[in-house]
C-alpha cells in the first residue's frame, strides 16, 4: 500500500531540471552562449574593453569667447541701431516722388528721388533691361531714368512736387557696417549692463509680488 503512494508521487512530480545547481557558477555561465561570443568577439557591437569615459564639459563664458563676444555685440548694435534706423521713410514712399511718366494720360511709371522706379508689366517689357549710367544716384538718377522712359515709352515726363535736388538728397546709411574693436567692446558693456538692469528690474518685481502675498496671507490669518 505504501509502494503504491510512492509510485504515485514520484510520478506527479515536476521533472529534473536539466541545469545543475553549482554554488562555484559565475553569471556568465548563465548566458547564452552567442551572447558571450558577442560581448568577447565584438562580432556586432563594442567590446566593453573599447569604452573610454568622455571628459566632463567645461562651460564656456562668452566674455571668454572672442568670436562669440563680437558676434553677440554685432547683433545688438544692429537690433538697437534698427528702431533709429525706422525713422527713415523708404524709398518708394509716396512723399518721395521725383516724377511720373505718363502715356495717354495714365501713369506707367513712377520714379522717386532716390533713383528707384516703379511701373506696369506692359511698361516694363517695353523698356527691357535698360542699363543705368554708372556712379549716377539720387535724383540726378531719377531725372536720367524719366527721360529714358518717357522716350523708349512714347509718353511725358510729369515732375512731382515732392522732387528733390541733388544736393537735397540723403543717401540712405548702407545695412552692411563694420564695427571696430572698441565699439564692440563698448557694445558687449553696454548690453551686460542692459542685461542686468533687467534682471534688476525683475527681481524687484518678484520681491513685491512675494511681499504682497505674505501680508495677504498674515491678513487672512488674524481675520
Amino acid at each position: 500500500m505504501i509502494s503504491s503512494l510512492s509510485g504515485v508521487a514520484s510520478n506527479g512530480l515536476r521533472p529534473q531540471s536539466p541545469f545543475r545547481s553549482d554554488p562555484n557558477s559565475t553569471a556568465s555561465d548563465a548566458r547564452p552562449d552567442a551572447a558571450v561570443a558577442t560581448a568577447t568577439t565584438g562580432g556586432s557591437g563594442i567590446a566593453v574593453s573599447q569604452l573610454q569615459q568622455t571628459k566632463q564639459a567645461k562651460p564656456i563664458a562668452a566674455a571668454d569667447d572672442p568670436v562669440l563676444r563680437d558676434l553677440m555685440a554685432t547683433n545688438w548694435v544692429m537690433s538697437h541701431g534698427a528702431a533709429a534706423s525706422q525713422s527713415f521713410v523708404s524709398d518708394d514712399a509716396p512723399r518721395n516722388t521725383y516724377s511720373q511718366v505718363k502715356v495717354d494720360g495714365k501713369v506707367v511709371a513712377t520714379i522717386y528721388n532716390g533713383g528707384s522706379s516703379t511701373m506696369t508689366n506692359d511698361a516694363a517689357a517695353k523698356i527691357g533691361a535698360l542699363q543705368d549710367p554708372p556712379g549716377l544716384g539720387g535724383p540726378d538718377l531719377a531725372q536720367w531714368r524719366a527721360d529714358n522712359y518717357a522716350r523708349l515709352l512714347g509718353g511725358t515726363v510729369e515732375k512731382a512736387s515732392t522732387a528733390i535736388t541733388q544736393s537735397q538728397w540723403t543717401p540712405h546709411p548702407s545695412g552692411s557696417t563694420t564695427y571696430s574693436k572698441e565699439q564692440l567692446d563698448a557694445a558687449f558693456e553696454a548690453m551686460l549692463a542692459e542685461g542686468r538692469q533687467v534682471t534688476a528690474q525683475l527681481q524687484s518685481s518678484y520681491q513685491y509680488q512675494a511681499s504682497q502675498a505674505q501680508a495677504g496671507g498674515k491678513a487672512n490669518l488674524t481675520a
